[in-house]
Order: C-alpha cells, then structure tokens, then sequence
C-alpha cells in the first residue's frame, strides 16, 4: 500500500510518498511559490538524484499535476503509475470541535472543514485548495483529513473553556483548540515504545519546540492540556510570537502606540517572541551563536523561553498529579542539547535527572535521563507525516 501524504501552504506543498510494507519513504518533495513567479518543486526520490522541476504553478492543482508527473517520471520517478498510490492524506491545521480524529473526506466533511475557515483563516483555506486539487486529479482514490486540533479534543471542559462570557463560546466557539497534535501525538506514542510501557499507564509531558512552539500534557494516551490556545499564538515564546501575556496590553498598545487591531496583531505575531527580545532574529541557532558572544539580549531571550517550558512542565505534572516521561521533539527540541538541558534545570525536585553525556546527542531516538531518574527524559524526533501516513491506511482499510 503506498500513500501519498500532502502538506498545504498558501504557496507551497510538501508531499511524502510512503510504502506502508515497511513504512519507507519512496519520495518526498517540496512546491514553493505556488501563484507567484519562479515556481519550483524540488523532488527527491530514494536511491536517486534529486530533480528541480522549474515550472509555472498557478494554483495547488497544478503544482500537484508536476510532482504526480515527477513520481511516475522515467528517470526520478518511483512508481510506473499513479493507480499504485492507494490512498491520500492530508494534513488539515483546523477541525474545530467537529472532529476528535481523522476521517475520510466526503463531501460533508469538506464543507463541515469550510465552516472552520473563521477559525484558522490563514491555514485551512490552502488545505482546502490542496485536498479539492487532489479529488479532482485522483478522483477515485480515498482521501483523508488528519487535524492538527483533533489529538488535543479530549481535554475536559474546565481546560479549554475561557472565563468569559459564556455566550462567546456558543456564538464564536471561543476556547481553547491546540495545535501541533499529531506531532504530539506521534511522540508520546513514540516515548511509549522506548519506555517499554502501555500508554494508558504513563502521563508523558510532550514539548514541541520549533519556531512554533507548543507543550502538551498527555495522561494515559490522551492530551488533558497543551499551552496553544484558541490560535497559536498563547503559551510558550516563540521565534516570533509572543506567547501568553496580559490581554490588557493589547488595548495599551492601541492607546498609547495609536495602533490598529490588526497592527497590534501583527506585533504579536511577527515581532515578538525570541525575535522581539533579542533583536538578533527567530532563528534559535542565530540566537545561541549571539550570547555565546556575550549579547545579552540573546541571553535573555534564551533564558525567557527555556523559563516558559520549564514552568509550564511544572503546571503540567501538577494538571496530572505527576508525571512519568518528559519528552522533547521539533527542530529545537531534537537538535539543541543547551536549551533542553536549561528547560530542565531546577527540576530535579521532580525526579527529573539528565545524563550529560547522552544530552549531547542530536536528532535520534534516546532516553536522556540518568538511569536511577524517577521521570524519564527522552529525545524523540517527530515524524507527522508518518502519523498521518499511519491513519490514511488505518481508515482505508477500515472501509
């Protein structure tokens, strides 16, 4: 069974061609500016050259009939024909509260997933464009929507409702979403396996650490709380958002910086986080490079993100009555040995005990804590496509 998983942006798509056998990779993929000039997707098949197909894209259909072409080409292809892709997945960021997991995508889902536009205006409408292009090119091949929000729906009522006015969740569905949840989902599952343990009998902290950033609490295979919000701006600083602050200053910046509700907006966004207080950039790596020089900015931009994973571990483990596994995943998590160790430190309280040595490693699978640690520490690198790979079969071969 080879399924094809595919990843819309508003000017790109990454794709990943899995053969479910034995869960290898048989190409993977990336169309960038989608609509603009200078459209290119770059194909990398397994065990051959890559290829750069120079080529216009005016919409997320054409883009999908080039990289459709470069899977079946003579040279950089992998597959003889395109009846051998069984089934698509499709990374869908918002589901609001209609779906806990993923689906097949009927007509009816597509138009519930329309209905949550509102909720993630900038996301869902190019994963909408993505899964309409790839009907209407393979339209007997089953489609699957996989949510980024649906791992975090099983968190109780008390977590996700906002001490607001009641009537703003009935009107607007005004709560608290999360995101990041297949990453987080993928994980815990992951940590499970290297734990040698059932997931119903572990309450895992899962730290999602990227330029986007996000903590989920995960109690007996179930997400009970995550730091994202209704958007993904709430919780953790992050490359460029601000993260949690005091709402008040939204409507202090209005008044006093004569800014409007979207400049604010943008300032959160775009201008805050690691970027804001350092002034050096989001890119972490930029940042490290910066207070190793003697920047304090930088310093202190470090030293406000690792705080902000460390307590809210803390508030996790307490919204569990304890935890058995710490686990941290994304492009920062799995490579930066420095923050993980600073998101760490002064948890020892907890049981929580890293092993030096072993911190050092970079993206691969390892429990990172000391042997006699009372809560596991583990390097896990996430594989989101692979989760959605995984489900796409699941519900295929459900049918």
């Amino acid at each position: 069974m080879n399924i094809l998983v595919i990843n819309c942006g508003s000017s790109s798509l990454k794709y990943q061609l899995f053969d479910m056998k034995d869960e290898s990779v048989l190409a993977k993929g990336l169309a960038e500016r989608i609509g603009l000039e200078g459209s290119v997707l770059t194909h990398k098949p397994q065990g051959k050259e890559e290829k750069v197909f120079n080529q216009p894209m005016k919409d997320h259909k054409d883009a999908l009939k080039i990289l459709m072409g470069a899977l079946i080409d003579p040279v950089c292809g992998v597959i003889s024909d395109m009846s051998e892709i069984t089934a698509v997945g499709h990374r869908v960021v918002h589901a609001g509260e209609k779906f806990a997991s993923s689906v097949m995508l009927t007509d009816e889902v597509v138009a519930a997933l329309e209905e949550c536009i509102p909720l993630a205006p900038l996301h869902n409408p190019p994963n909408l464009m993505g899964i309409e292009a790839c009907r209407a090119i393979l339209p007997d091949v089953p489609t699957v929507g996989v949510f980024d929000t649906a791992f975090h729906q099983t968190m109780p009522d008390y977590a996700y409702i906002y001490p607001l006015p009641y009537e703003y969740y009935e009107k607007y569905s005004l709560r608290k979403y999360g995101f990041h949840g297949t990453s987080h989902r993928f994980v815990s599952q992951k940590a499970a396996e290297m734990l040698g343990k059932d997931m119903k009998d572990l309450k895992i902290i899962t730290c999602h650490l990227g330029n986007g950033a996000s903590i989920a609490a995960v109690d007996g295979g179930k997400s009970v709380e995550t730091s994202m919000g209704f958007t993904p701006l709430d919780g953790l600083a992050m490359g460029t958002r601000c993260g949690t602050i005091d709402p008040a200053i939204v409507t202090f910046l209005m008044q006093n910086e004569g800014l409007s509700a979207k400049e604010v907006d943008g300032v959160m966004n775009k201008k805050s986080g690691v970027l804001g207080i350092s002034g050096v950039g989001s890119d972490f790596r930029d940042i490290e490079a910066a207070a190793n020089s003697g920047n304090k900015r930088a310093a202190l931009a470090l030293e406000i993100f690792c705080y902000r994973v460390r307590y809210t571990i803390g508030q996790y483990a307490a919204a569990m009555g304890g935890v058995d596994a710490v686990v941290f995943t994304a492009g920062i998590g799995e490579n930066s040995a420095t923050i993980r160790k600073a998101c760490v430190n002064g948890l020892e309280f907890m049981g929580i005990k890293l092993d030096e040595k072993k911190n050092e490693t970079r993206g691969k699978e390892l429990v990172i804590s000391t042997d006699d640690a009372k809560v596991a520490v583990l390097l896990v690198p996430t594989n989101e496509e692979l989760m959605i790979a995984r489900d796409t079969k699941e519900i295929v071969e459900a049918k």
